[in-house]
């Protein structure tokens, strides 16, 4: 049996998100979540299809489900927020705090996370122990 394939066209909420500074895709264990405009999110589950045309269209994105579990957490609540459609706070950034998307995506990159169409950043190899099973 064929796996069922997803026919959801996401074009329009991509659109939106490259029209916004700071506009990106992040994955993890519970999804999707497509930042198109401060405070606008798109959430779901069908994590391949968004991130292929995500990645074809040129948005930023960045998926995380490859990181240890306890290392996302840390990064999660202590770390800033990607300033979505809003001006950046100054450095230094802590959690709750509103950082440029680059900011956050060298965090992530550094943690092993895949990163795409963020000029400047690429995944970083960690130690497969820091790694959990995708």
């Amino acid at each position: 049996m064929l796996p069922p394939q997803s026919t959801t066209d996401y074009s329009a909420d991509i659109a939106a998100a490259l029209a916004t500074p700071g506009g990106h895709l992040s994955i993890g264990r519970g999804g999707f979540t497509l930042h198109y405009r401060d405070g606008a999110m798109l959430s779901g589950y069908d994590c391949e299809a968004i991130k292929t045309q995500c990645i074809a269209a040129g948005l930023p994105a960045i998926d995380s489900q490859c990181v240890a579990f306890d290392v996302v957490v840390q990064l999660t609540p202590g770390g800033p927020l990607v300033a979505v459609g809003r001006e950046p706070e100054p450095a230094p950034w802590h959690g709750l705090s509103y950082a440029p998307l680059h900011a956050v995506a060298i965090r992530y990159a550094a943690a092993g996370a895949e990163i795409w169409n963020i000029p400047r950043v690429e995944t970083m190899p960690t130690p497969a122990e820091r790694r959990s099973v995708p």
